[in-house]
């Protein structure tokens, strides 16, 4: 069922309400598929990279299948990366030891035998347009059916922009800030955000741990980073938004314009996706991977740069203020109480799933 948020009455300012709720604090989720690296990132060079506390090691076979495992020799905790590639084997700088693909060891040079019980960590990967997934959980549980539907990435339907950051920030805030659209007019005025969308009425509803948050404008002018390529700031125009978190891994966003008076030779209706994807590098800090896709002017190299241009300023404002809230947690001995009101709902039941999910995966690690 969906919800209506148009009423600015707090709804959880005290300390046991704010228990229900996921926070920097709570432990990161492993069974999920997180984006590893970019495609174009893992090549035949070993890639060093921290994910979820864990430092790994990528590279890809001569076949070019990507491949992933624990970044430390288990012999005298080497780094991995510092090593070498023989074909598709991992090789040892310190003592040589070698390791398949899989993370079995196959030899040592100073044993005429190798121990069978040395091996290392190789995660399940699946390699999706232009993204590398990961899924650092339980093995078994590994559907690539979960991984969320980013097609429109690699679609010659679609022109896309795209950058990365990472970021000082627990993935909650991140969260947060991507399902709070009430900030757009203040942390990003003009380009994002415009005072009829900020007044606008927000529906939103949870379905299958996903939470989804819509809205919608009649007779409104667009922001600046749609209205400028589009074209279309000397109008008035119907939007139609919506944004949903997926998964622990990140949100998907889509935009809908609609031109009721289309000018000649100009389309009546633009769409844009905007593909949010982060994975914890640890409790406090995360890769974050931002996709904004577009189904027209695909061949403009100036609507490129400017789309390229505006959203990465929206998201280095957003950079900015998840660094400075995470610096505040920092010196804190324990997490805030926090005032929360009407439109910060759809935030707080993702906070809600995060929070179950995290108790769920720690209770099934009990013995």
């Amino acid at each position: 069922m969906d919800t209506l948020l148009d009423a600015p009455v707090p709804v959880v300012d005290q300390p046991k309400a704010q228990a229900q709720f996921a926070n920097h604090l709570t432990p990161l989720i492993r069974q999920c598929w997180y984006v590893a690296a970019l495609s174009s990132e893992v090549t035949r060079e070993l890639r060093e990279r921290t994910l979820l506390n864990t430092t790994v090691v990528m590279y890809r076979r001569s076949d070019g299948t990507p491949v992933v495992m624990d970044n430390r020799c288990p012999h005298r905790s080497f780094p991995l990366s510092k090593g070498k590639l023989e074909g598709d084997n991992l090789v040892c700088g310190y003592h040589g030891m070698v390791y398949s693909p899989l993370g079995q060891c196959l030899g040592m040079p100073s044993l005429p035998n190798c121990p069978s019980h040395a091996r290392i960590n190789s995660y399940p990967v699946q390699e999706r347009g232009p993204l590398i997934w990961i899924w650092m959980g339980d093995p078994a549980l590994a559907d690539p059916q979960k991984i969320p539907d980013t097609s429109w990435l690699s679609s010659p339907q679609w022109q896309t922009v795209s950058g990365q950051f990472h970021i000082r920030t627990n993935y909650v805030a991140m969260h947060e800030n991507l399902l709070d659209q009430t900030h757009f007019g203040i942390l990003h005025p003009g380009a994002v955000g415009t005072p009829e969308y900020a007044r606008s009425r927000l529906t939103f509803k949870v379905e299958d741990d996903k939470v989804l948050i819509s809205r919608f404008l009649n007779n409104s002018p667009p922001p600046g980073i749609y209205g400028v390529p589009m074209r279309l700031m000397h109008k008035r125009v119907d939007r139609y938004s919506d944004s949903r978190f997926e998964s622990p891994a990140g949100h998907i966003a889509h935009a809908r314009i609609v031109d009721p008076a289309p000018d000649a030779n100009s389309p009546s209706e633009f769409r844009v996706n905007i593909t949010h994807l982060f994975t914890p590098e640890k409790q406090n800090s995360i890769h974050y991977w931002w996709f904004n896709s577009r189904d027209f002017h695909l061949q403009d190299a100036e609507v490129d740069a400017f789309m390229q241009k505006e959203s990465q300023t929206a998201y280095a404002q957003d950079e900015d203020a998840l660094n400075w809230i995470q610096a505040t947690y920092d010196g804190l001995d324990a997490p805030p109480t926090e005032l929360s009101f009407g439109p910060d709902r759809p935030g707080l039941m993702m906070r809600k799933v995060l929070l179950k999910m995290a108790q769920s995966e720690n209770q099934s690690h009990q013995p």
